[in-house]
């Protein structure tokens, strides 16, 4: 681990890597579902049945029980991370504006785009069978006056074990805000516990998504039984639902670059196509980075600014966040027949911005887990079908990656103008 300077002053700290088997638990997801299909008329023992499923439940719950604590962890060093780079000019507070703009935004436009897109291509009827039997109940969502005064808990360990997810979201906001403004000694030793406990949780994620070949397998298997051949299709179509919202933000970034940065269309897109091809390629905006500040060079950004606000971006930036965790969020409420009224949607949306802040640099699997798992708990979304569809995230992942490090290149361009 080394400690590095980070804009606005501090240390930055760094997250364990970890190396996760992503097209093994796809190839287990594939023959999982395979093997239900066949096996459903073949009168397989009871017992055998329940002890495939006993597997995946446990899997799913070792999946879980980090959720909460590698949330707060994450949350309290991404944000203090936010904080402190508002601090180093006013370059960083025209970039910051502009996430934040970005991220609401793609918020507010999946919850209002989704439900529609669904009532036009609707979820296949063979998709009620990535429901687990016995998958839980999803939570009642409050009124409008409940839902203001559930915005803070009275005992914090109490909203962690109901799951809570909206004030434990907005403590955990306020007690990094809180850590900025105390002496650098005592910040700094708060954020030491919360960057080992955050590498901790990563660690025991890390084994548990290790073994998701055979998690996702033994759910699979239950899904193939219920569903038969069609869980194919249906997975097809919430690959491509999700990465429509993806889509949005990629194009939204043409926008961005054209009004805010001055770039027309044509010129920003053949500076950005070498990076693009970096972020496809490796589905990392990190490893993108060199190719970003390449095509800002292209894009004639200045390089101060490039070499600013990029690695930033990088750093605390993920413009897909909101729009592609809400829809997958949404789906699943939709395939559950939870009915999303506009306090579910606005919690969500809530939760997704803060979330998106401490969820950056991450794998995609752990993201997927760690972002989307607290937005559905805050929207009353059964978060089980996400065990599955965790094992599919490497195709909209694509998605993600595209248009964040085209979205990254467009908001630098954005800053540079205005700065001039």
């Amino acid at each position: 681990m080394s400690d590095a300077t980070r804009p606005g002053g501090g240390r930055t700290y760094d997250l364990v890597t970890i190396r996760l088997p992503v097209v093994l638990t796809f190839a287990a997801l594939v023959a999982g579902l395979a093997a239900g299909v066949v096996l459903a008329e073949s009168g397989l023992a009871l017992w055998l049945r329940d002890a495939i499923a006993l597997v995946g439940t446990v899997w799913l719950r070792a999946l879980q029980m980090t959720i909460i604590p590698l949330v707060a962890s994450l949350l309290v060093l991404g944000l203090s991370q936010m904080v402190r780079a508002a601090s180093a000019g006013a370059a960083a507070r025209r970039f910051l504006m502009l996430v934040f703009g970005v991220l609401i935004a793609g918020g507010v436009f999946t919850a209002v785009m989704l439900p529609l897109l669904l009532e036009i291509v609707p979820i296949p009827p063979s998709a009620a069978g990535f429901l687990a039997e016995g998958a839980g109940q999803a939570q009642e969502v409050p009124g409008i006056l409940d839902f203001l005064a559930s915005l803070v808990a009275p005992n914090i360990i109490a909203a962690a074990a109901e799951t809570a997810m909206l004030p434990l979201t907005i403590f955990f906001a306020l007690f990094a805000l809180a850590v900025t403004r105390l002496p650098e000694e005592q910040g700094e030793r708060l954020l030491g516990f919360f960057h080992a406990l955050a590498n901790a949780m990563l660690l025991i994620i890390g084994w548990v998504l290790w073994v998701a070949p055979a998690g996702v397998f033994a759910l699979a298997f239950g899904v193939g039984l219920r569903s038969g051949s069609g869980a194919f299709a249906a997975l097809a179509h919430y690959i491509l639902v999700v990465s429509a919202m993806g889509g949005f933000m990629l194009v939204l970034a043409y926008v961005l670059a054209a009004v805010l940065g001055g770039i027309s269309p044509w010129r920003f897109a053949r500076a950005a196509l070498p990076a693009q091809a970096v972020a496809v390629s490796t589905q990392s905006s990190l490893a993108s980075l060199p190719a970003m500040l390449d095509s800002a060079s292209r894009l004639g950004l200045r390089a101060a600014t490039a070499e600013f606000v990029l690695p930033l971006a990088v750093a605390i930036f993920r413009a897909t966040s909101p729009a592609m965790n809400m829809a997958v969020a949404l789906y699943v409420a939709a395939l559950a027949g939870v009915e999303i009224t506009p306090v579910a949607a606005i919690a969500g949306i809530l939760v997704a911005l803060v979330i998106s802040v401490g969820s950056v640099s991450l794998p995609g699997s752990i993201s997927f887990v760690i972002s989307i798992g607290p937005i559905a708990l805050a929207m009353g979304v059964p978060i089980e079908p996400l065990a599955l569809l965790v094992a599919v995230e490497m195709l909209p992942d694509i998605m993600r990656t595209l248009a964040n490090v085209t979205m990254n290149l467009a908001v630098t361009s954005a800053v540079d103008r205005t700065g001039k």
